[in-house]
């Protein structure tokens, strides 16, 4: 079957092409759609209001909507206009193609049109259409024949299209008008597969400690329709999404509290796009939202290590950079859910990739941590020194943390501890370090250029 344009050369449609609409008949991407907005969300959800003129008579009337997404969800239909009351309404999304003309045309008679290759003559014969799965099975006279990709030149012509197969995805309603004339209307669904994301591209500057980024909305397309001329808004958030677990390990260190004058939504933030655009089926498209020079930005090594683990070798330290989004001192803005891609300038300045990352939602005024990949140099080997027991329930854990650099400056490892779950108490330590919650504490460890720091701890547990 997925042969079948190779094997017939041309499919043509006798008599048929009179009753499709003007913009399926001359090839042209013609679009039936009015005045188009869309609402785009976060999730691959997206809401169409398309405005369109209806000339219809008094009583029942069946009109057609061509160009509709191909993903429509019918279910969330809803058509509005002065005087007109739905009936009934029916998606055909069966689009016309030359594979399923072929499978339409089972069981039916088309004709064949071969070509001399030698002499240019045609040769015409009548053949019924016996099977078309897997390949073309087919009955001429008394002989039953196979269509092959041999390279010859074969055309398929059908004597008519079959019903509820279309060359664009439409929805037909049946309303219920109360007098003739011209009525506006408005036709409203959700289909999913238009959504958009958040990218941004940070070039950080370690020297001057601060970074530019600007950020970039992503429109994919992969309804099977083109929304032309469009008014489109997106909507930062997840509606009926909410309370999924979603890991994303670029982190909010805190979230920020506080607020600017951009549109909301309920519990959502609206980003209108300045200008109509045409969002082109298969197609990606990247608008300008936010753009920041100079942000304060540093550079960090983190390790965390689990459970009072040990190691038998040196593991690399997290690659993490840190930066603000308030007001001031930061970004200023929100940020919805994207990937950071951040680059940094070599010796002859040219911007090179070092890592990226993905965040949540963030507010604005948070305090960001984003780590873009394992340090070379930078290393941390945690060994339990001893263990012993205090108790029928208690006991005592030795861990000693050797943190090296071997990078030409200085550096400051944050060090985590985590899963101090219970009643854990820290006994001894000779670095003091800060506990962030019930199960985590975390130690700066300043470490000399190309050089070494131990750092010991004696944690009593239960377990």
């Amino acid at each position: 079957m997925r042969a079948l344009a190779r094997t017939c050369g041309a499919v043509v449609v006798a008599g048929a092409l009179a009753g499709l609409p003007a913009a399926a008949q001359d090839g042209m991407p013609g679009n039936a759609q009015g005045d188009v907005a869309v609402t785009i969300y976060n999730n691959g959800q997206s809401l169409v209001q398309d405005e369109r003129q209806l000339s219809v008579v008094a009583g029942r009337n069946r009109i057609e909507f061509p160009d509709v997404s191909a993903r429509i969800r019918p279910e969330t239909v809803t058509l509005s206009g002065p005087g007109i009351a739905i009936v009934e309404q029916n998606f055909d999304f069966d689009l016309l193609t030359p594979d399923k003309l072929m499978d339409k045309a089972v069981g039916q008679s088309i004709t064949l049109v071969r070509t001399n290759p030698a002499t240019g003559a045609e040769r015409t014969e009548r053949a019924k259409v016996l099977a078309a799965n897997g390949g073309i099975v087919l009955q001429i006279g008394e002989r039953i024949e196979v269509l092959r990709d041999d390279g010859l030149p074969v055309r398929a012509v059908f004597d008519r299209l079959p019903p509820n197969l279309r060359a664009r995805p439409t929805l037909s309603v049946t309303v219920d008008a109360a007098s003739a004339g011209m009525v506006p209307t408005r036709l409203s669904y959700l289909t999913p597969n238009l959504g958009w994301t958040a990218d941004y591209v940070a070039l950080f500057d370690a020297a001057k400690g601060s970074m530019d980024i600007q950020g970039w909305v992503t429109l994919t397309n992969s309804t099977g329709t083109t929304f032309a001329n469009a008014r489109t808004l997106l909507v930062a958030g997840n509606p009926g999404g909410g309370g999924g677990f979603r890991q994303m390990t670029g982190a909010m260190d805190s979230a920020g509290t506080e607020s600017n004058d951009r549109e909301r939504l309920g519990d959502y933030y609206l980003y209108p796009l300045a200008e109509r655009t045409t969002i082109a089926n298969a197609q990606q498209k990247q608008v300008s939202f936010l753009d920041v020079k100079r942000a304060p930005a540093q550079s960090t090594y983190e390790y965390v290590n689990r459970w009072l683990g040990s190691s038998t070798e040196a593991v690399s330290t997290a690659s993490v950079l840190r930066f603000s989004t308030s007001r001031q001192g930061g970004l200023g803005d929100q940020l919805p859910a994207g990937t950071i891609r951040v680059y940094m300038r070599d010796a002859r300045g040219d911007p090179q990739f070092i890592g990226e990352n993905s965040i949540g939602h963030t507010p604005m005024g948070s305090a960001m941590s984003l780590r873009t990949g394992d340090a070379f140099d930078v290393k941390v080997q945690p060994t339990v020194v001893s263990r012993t027991r205090k108790g029928d329930s208690r006991w005592m854990t030795k861990m000693k943390y050797t943190v090296t650099n071997a990078r030409p400056g200085p550096v400051t490892v944050l060090l985590a501890q985590d899963g101090l779950y219970g009643d854990v108490r820290i006994s001894e330590e000779s670095l003091k370090g800060e506990r962030i919650s019930a199960d985590r504490v975390e130690w700066r460890v300043p470490v000399p250029a190309n050089g070494k720091t131990d750092v010991t701890i004696a944690f009593d547990t239960r377990y």
